[in-house]
């Protein structure tokens, strides 16, 4: 009987870190493609959304202005961050060792302007 320790399963991203990944240009692609259309809509409608304040003027909730805060600083520092984590999915090399960090990146470059659509959407009454 063999008193070695049997070798946990190596990750195939592990095992073959050199190899060219066929697939790496689908995650930013999808990111891309929904990007396209999210990141418009999103600046445009946070951009109107200061408008639900024209009713209330000064005398607007608490609620109301901190949501406002928070669309327009997820559109600013969200589009700088947004566009880091896209470009990285782009740029990083097209192996198999990159390809989780791809796809994570290529997703989390979604999430700003998926983050303002949902705020401007459910903005709280004036």
């Amino acid at each position: 009987m063999s008193l070695h320790h049997l070798a946990a399963p190596v990750p195939p991203a592990w095992q073959y870190p050199a190899e060219r990944d066929h697939r790496a240009w689908v995650a930013p692609t999808v990111a891309t493609v929904l990007g396209s259309v999210l990141v418009p809509s999103a600046g445009l409608l946070g951009a109107m959304s200061v408008m639900a304040t024209d009713g209330c003027g000064s005398d607007c909730s608490q609620a109301l202005t901190t949501t406002l805060t928070l669309i327009y600083g997820t559109l600013f520092i969200g589009g700088f961050l947004a566009t880091g984590a896209w470009l990285t999915s782009w740029l990083l090399p097209w192996t198999r060792r990159w390809s989780v960090l791809r796809a994570w990146l290529a997703g989390l470059s979604l999430l700003p302007p998926v983050l303002v659509l949902v705020m401007v959407f459910t903005l709280p009454a004036g």
